[in-house]
Order: structure tokens, then C-alpha cells, then sequence
């Protein structure tokens, strides 16, 4: 472990406690979800949006702070974070619609962000003899604070509910209040703290160095995210029914203008292996917080209540937050690369099985955890291979690799996922009660494409045979949905064992150091020489 002073521990402890607290968001909207739906008559597309507008942002001020951050200064940037993670956390609390509930979780998307923006080039800083350990270490605070989060959340509700009407407000905005606590914690933790160079700085490595290894390609792909979700944006205060303002299809296309823009400035395609990691990112993201986003949804639907929903996170995040403290030892046997092809391996039989457990709990459980061991490690020892592969690349690489995965996770794969629950519960229906489907369907613009689904406000007006039909397909519909994410870790298993293939034809995989500056190269990556150097 790298030697660190009370400074940097109290550092590290406080970046820490932020990434809590963004969790603690994430927690807490999946636990008042429901609530939300019924208050503010919410589809699953609309409840899938506000599961994912929190991470759209977030890829937004994370790669533009990553432009910026060595330049104003790590503790300027913590100090927006906590403006507006306390900001939006009130306005979540007293928003009267579903669009106020929208911007207030797109601030709190910027917000995350920026905490992330710069607490993983810190603690690469810190702990840069064994980044891809400390990393891990670093992100068990996002399950931590699922758990917490989880937990205290079902507390309230109970304690809310055996108070009933005494409670002013609704419930669900006093299980929004806990949001404060991890907020005002790190807040005062970071207060006056001093941050560290980042390895890229210290090292001599210029801002255009920094630029070519990020490449137009690079920014092609999140010129194309971003825009997606500016799309998304302005979606929300269209009229009901419009058009969406871009589709995927045209996105690609005005994606090109900025794309050829950084090129021309840049020359420079990037990183190719970066570039592949980018997209099998869109896919990890997806498989992790688009999946963490609906679990509760989707569990307690199968389950007929959404506290249980709520443990299944809990659960699982659980497993996360123990292991990510033995990723070193597992990292040092099978490199980084072979511990995620493992995890996507996992990943991919415990979302199938999931699809197909039933009701019976106890198979719930263990194909949760199957999922929980598989989905582990994937985005800190992403993070870890690309602090170890591109050290050049700086902070922004290091965090573009983040923004990409929850920029997408938000305007493409959660949404997504409620699509494929509203298209196959119409599918269902339509086969299994067809005199019944007309009366129930309608016609939904969604985010990508038009498509048939069922009214739900209908469903309370059928005869009590009917309805009870029709809930019991859509909860089984929801709960098939995650066997369809199943095939995104399989894509994701073969790209891994591709790259464990390149690197053994390359010698095996091996961190890259800083070369050409005059610190001694073995304190960045452990003294391991790498192929720049060559």
C-alpha cells in the first residue's frame, strides 16, 4: 500500500463518503419510484428516464470538468458538487410534477459528476503503486451507500407508515431527506482539504499530449451521448405525443460536425483499444446501473411488494461492497482484464436466471447472487485498466470512460429497458387476451421509436378476473425483461477475452508508466515498464 498522511487519508475518506452520497441518490429515487408513479401518473418510459436522467448529466460535467479540472482546481469543483447535490436534493423534496422532479435530478446528475471527476484521478494519485486495488476500494462507497441507503430508506417508510396521517408531506419525501446527511459529511470532510497533482501534471505531460490520446473517435462517441441527452432534455417540456428532437440515427449524423471539429484541431484518431473500451462501456453501464435502476421495480412487481424490491438491491450491493476490498489479491492472479471477462461471465448467467426464477425466493436469491459476484468489479477495474493503460491520457480519460457508460445508461439503456417492458407486456396481452387488448392499447411516442403498449389507468376499470390476469403478465413481462439484458455481458465476456488475447500476443498485459519527466518512473504504476517507454 502507497505510504499516505493523515491529509491524504482524511482526503481519500471524504472522496469516499462523496461517492456514498451519490449512491444514496440512486438508492433512494428506485425506492419512491412507485410513488412517484402514482402521485404524478407516471409510464414505465417516464419512470425509466427519471432512473436514468440522474447518470446523463453526469457524463456532461464530468467530461467537460475533465477538460478543465487541473486548471480551476479540485477543490473548486468539490465545492459545486455539494452546492448542487444539496440543492437538487431540496428541490426533489418539494417538487409539485414529474418535470420538476426531472430537473431537480438532472442537477443532481451534474453534481455526481463532478464528485466524480475528481475523486478518480485523486485516489489514482494517492494510491498510484496499485490503482486498480484502490480504485475498487474507492467505488465499494456506491454499493456502501446502496445498502445504506436501501435500508434507511425501507426505515422510514415503515416508521412513516405507522405514523400515517401525523406525517406531513408524503412519505416518499421524507425518505428524500436522507440524502442530506452523506451530503453535509464529505462537505465537511473535503472543507480546506489540500489535493494532490494529478500523475499526468506532475509528470510534465502537456494538455494536447492529453487531447491526442483521447482522439476524435473518442470524442465522436460522446459528442453523439451528449446530444442524445440534450435530446432527452428538451423531450420532457415538448407537448405530450411530439416528436422526439433527435433520434439515435440522427444523432450519429450531427455527431460528425464536432467530431471533425477535434480532429482538425488534434489530428489525432486516439487510443484504438480506448475507443473499444468506450463501447463495451455503454454496454458494462447498462448491465450494472441500468439494471440496479429497475431491480427494485422489477423485484418487488415480482414479488408483490416493494420493500423486497428494495432488499434485492440491498442485497446485492451488499456482496459489492465486501468484495471490492479483495480486489488486489484477485487482480495480481488473473490481471484486471481476466477478472472482468469472469465477472461479465457471471453477469450474464445471473440476469438469465433472474429472467426465469419465478416467484420462488429463494432461486430469486441465488440468481441475485450469481449477478451481485458478476457485476462487482466491472466499473472500478475498467477504471483501473484505463488509469494503467493510458496514464497520458490524464483525468480525462480516466473519467470520459465513466461519462460514456452513464451518459448511455441514461438516455439509452434505462430508458430502453422500460421500453422493452411496455412493448412486451402489450405483446403479451395481446396474445393471451385479445378481445381484451384493444380496449387497453394505445399508441406511445417513445425516445427511439412509436410502439403499441397498454394504457395502465385502464387496467383498474376491468373485471376483477381480467385484471388480475393482466397484472400477472405484467409482472411476468417485467421480470423477463432481465433475461433480455443477459445477452449485453455475454457481447461484453467476448470482448474481454479478445483484449486478454491482444495482450498475450503482446507479452501479457502489463501497466504502462510515465516516461521523459524526472520523478522516478517506478513510484507511478509500481515500476512497471510498459510499452510507451519502448
Amino acid at each position: 500500500m502507497a505510504e499516505t498522511n493523515h491529509s491524504e487519508r482524511r482526503l481519500f475518506l471524504g472522496c469516499f463518503i462523496a461517492l456514498v452520497a451519490t449512491a444514496f441518490g440512486f438508492a433512494v429515487r428506485g425506492a419512491v419510484l412507485s410513488d412517484w408513479a402514482l402521485q404524478f401518473g407516471l409510464s414505465e418510459e417516464q419512470k425509466g428516464i427519471l432512473n436514468g436522467v440522474g447518470l446523463a448529466p453526469f457524463a456532461i460535467s464530468i467530461i467537460l470538468l475533465s477538460l478543465v479540472i487541473d486548471r480551476i482546481g479540485y477543490g473548486w469543483i468539490m465545492a459545486v458538487a455539494f452546492t448542487g447535490h444539496f440543492a437538487s436534493s431540496l428541490l426533489t423534496i418539494f417538487a409539485p410534477n414529474y418535470q420538476t422532479l426531472y430537473i431537480a435530478t438532472f442537477i443532481f446528475g451534474l453534481a455526481n459528476g463532478a464528485v466524480e471527476a475528481v475523486i478518480n484521478p485523486v485516489v489514482a494519485t494517492i494510491y498510484r503503486n496499485n490503482k486498480t486495488h484502490w480504485l475498487n476500494v474507492l467505488h465499494a462507497g456506491w454499493p456502501g451507500g446502496l445498502v445504506l441507503g436501501g435500508l434507511l430508506s425501507i426505515a422510514v417508510f415503515f416508521g412513516g407508515t405507522q405514523l400515517g396521517d401525523k406525517l406531513p408531506g408524503h412519505l416518499w419525501q421524507w425518505q428524500m431527506g436522507l440524502l442530506l446527511p452523506p451530503i453535509i459529511a464529505y462537505g465537511l470532510l473535503l472543507l480546506g482539504q489540500s489535493f494532490p497533482q494529478q500523475e499526468r501534471v506532475e509528470a510534465g505531460v502537456s494538455y494536447r499530449s492529453m487531447l491526442e490520446e483521447f482522439g476524435w473517435a473518442s470524442a465522436y462517441i460522446v459528442s453523439f451521448l451528449i446530444l442524445m441527452g440534450i435530446s432527452q432534455f428538451v423531450s420532457i417540456f415538448a407537448e405530450p405525443g411530439s416528436a422526439p428532437l433527435l433520434t439515435p440515427k440522427a444523432g450519429l449524423v450531427w455527431a460528425i460536425a464536432p467530431a471533425v471539429l477535434f480532429g482538425v484541431f488534434i489530428h489525432s484518431f486516439g487510443r484504438p483499444m480506448f475507443v473499444f473500451l468506450l463501447v463495451v462501456m455503454m454496454l458494462l453501464a447498462t448491465t450494472e446501473l441500468g439494471t440496479d435502476g429497475w431491480i427494485q421495480d422489477i423485484m418487488g412487481s415480482t414479488l408483490r411488494d416493494p420493500v423486497k424490491g428494495t432488499m434485492f438491491l440491498v442485497y446485492t450491493s451488499a456482496i459489492m461492497f465486501v468484495l471490492r476490498f479483495f480486489a488486489g489479491p484477485i487482480v495480481h492472479r488473473i490481471s484486471p482484464l481476466g477478472l472482468l471477462a469472469v465477472c461479465a461471465a457471471l453477469a450474464t448467467v445471473g440476469l438469465y436466471w433472474l429472467g426465469h426464477a419465478g416467484e420462488a425466493v429463494f432461486m430469486l436469491i441465488l440468481a441475485a447472487t450469481v449477478y451481485a459476484f458478476g457485476k462487482t468489479f466491472f466499473w472500478p477495474t475498467t477504471l483501473g485498466v484505463v488509469s494503467e493503460q493510458y496514464p497520458k491520457g490524464g483525468a480525462l480519460l480516466l473519467n470520459a470512460i465513466s461519462g460514456v457508460g452513464m451518459i448511455f445508461a441514461g438516455t439509452i439503456g434505462s430508458p430502453a429497458i422500460g421500453t422493452v417492458q411496455d412493448r412486451n407486456l402489450a405483446a403479451a396481452v395481446e396474445q393471451a387476451l385479445p378481445e381484451t387488448y384493444p380496449e387497453l392499447a394505445t399508441t406511445t411516442k417513445g425516445q427511439f421509436f412509436d410502439f403499441q403498449t397498454i394504457d395502465k389507468a385502464k387496467i383498474a376499470a376491468l373485471p376483477e378476473a381480467t385484471r388480475t390476469q393482466v397484472e400477472g403478465i405484467q409482472r411476468e413481462t417485467k421480470q423477463l425483461a432481465l433475461a433480455d439484458i443477459a445477452v449485453l455481458p455475454a457481447i461484453m465476456c467476448v470482448c474481454y477475452l479478445g483484449l486478454i488475447m491482444y495482450f498475450k500476443s503482446r507479452g501479457g498485459y502489463k501497466a504502462q508508466v510515465l516516461a521523459g519527466h524526472s520523478a522516478d518512473d517506478g513510484k507511478f504504476t509500481g515500476g512497471v515498464a510498459g510499452a510507451m517507454e519502448a
